[in-house]
């Protein structure tokens, strides 16, 4: 018996293509009510504290987005809040989406911005994401409910910080939420190097990058993630994180007695570390059976929780690490990025 376990199953995709998402891009699928009925009996005897989602990419996403909610917390045995995670494409096609999340106590929404109109609809890989997203800010202004703003930072976009920082002054965001109560937000970082984002790796930022960063930006950001100078933000150099863990031989373990599982639209299972992809899978649910597939996570049995278990991390390092690298990655990040390099060799 695990203490919880939460399991994330992508029934309807995402309308973006973010060059950032670290999921990676697989194309939409269109699962039934049924699939996640499976889902919930399929672990609910393993646990006492059973949670479901309707999705890991995009929430929201499909028409009867407040059918599935209900589902969601029928079938759990917890009542989570809706996350600050909400769909830009919907709140902008659906009147009464805002208002939904608001009827859910919803404070606070994040959305994602790349610089202006060009960059940001290149990232998201979809035309007139930009738009959507300022006219997605004004709604949800207008419904008390405050814009957290995230900015994806890399070499091919970081000239764009100043413009985001006008953006912000225009719209007056931070006074607007104070109006109501609220609390106007913005973060910057890098993200982490998986999925989509790992092909931007020659871009990733480096230390020398940081000094662009507008004041008003790095105040932001300093506070939404309590450091006190944007360094700790950032994280260290690859060349530094190389030096540290070149003599490190030690070895880790992904399972936690409340793990999160990842399924993908057939079913296969990941758990919730990095991005869902062929060495982290641990079965299929229509084709292994479900001891099986939690023995796999329990045993780390899958390629890359195996290799984390049993290779010494300087042996990961050494094999796939760049030692003259200027890279800014946080430590976890770094290490994530190299094993799904090595067990990809």
């Amino acid at each position: 018996m695990f203490t919880s376990i939460t399991v994330c199953l992508d029934m309807f995709g995402c309308p973006n293509r973010c060059k950032h998402c670290w999921v990676g891009h697989s194309p939409n699928g269109n699962l039934k009510n049924d699939d996640l009925k499976f889902l919930a009996e399929k672990f609910r005897p393993f646990t006492n504290c059973l949670t479901v989602y309707d999705w890991y990419r995009e929430p929201d996403y499909k028409d009867n987005y407040k059918e599935l909610w209900d589902l969601c917390n029928s079938l759990s045995d917890t009542h989570e809040k809706h996350f600050e995670l909400i769909s830009v494409w919907r709140i902008v096609r659906d009147k009464e989406y805002v208002k939904w999340l608001s009827s859910l106590g919803l404070n606070a929404a994040q959305l994602t911005l790349f610089g202006g109109q060009e960059k940001t609809d290149y990232y998201t890989g979809r035309e007139n994401a930009y738009n959507e997203i300022l006219e997605a800010i004004e709604i949800l202004v207008e419904n008390r409910i405050s814009p957290r703003i995230q900015v994806f930072v890399n070499k091919d976009n970081i000239d764009e910080l100043p413009f985001i920082e006008n953006l912000i002054k225009s719209l007056d965001l931070e006074n607007r939420c104070k109006s109501f109560g609220g609390e106007f937000s913005l973060f910057l970082h890098q993200g982490s190097c998986d999925g989509e984002n790992e092909k931007l790796y020659a871009i990733r930022v480096t230390s020398d990058d940081l000094h662009k960063i507008p004041q008003t930006l790095a105040k932001y950001t300093l506070k939404h993630f309590n450091k006190t100078n944007m360094e700790e933000v950032f994280g260290k150099t690859e060349q530094v994180l190389y030096e540290e863990l070149i003599n490190d031989n030690s070895t880790a373990s992904y399972v936690s007695d409340t793990p999160v599982f990842y399924i993908d639209k057939e079913f296969n299972v990941y758990p919730n570390v990095t991005t869902p992809e062929v060495a982290w899978v641990l079965g299929n649910l229509k084709t292994d059976k479900i001891e099986t597939v939690l023995e796999n996570y329990a045993e780390s049995k899958s390629v890359a929780q195996h290799t984390r278990l049993t290779v010494p991390l300087c042996n990961i390092v050494q094999s796939q690490g760049d030692c003259k690298s200027q890279r800014l990655f946080a430590k976890g990040d770094y290490i994530e990025y190299l094993l799904n390099k090595y067990c990809r060799k």
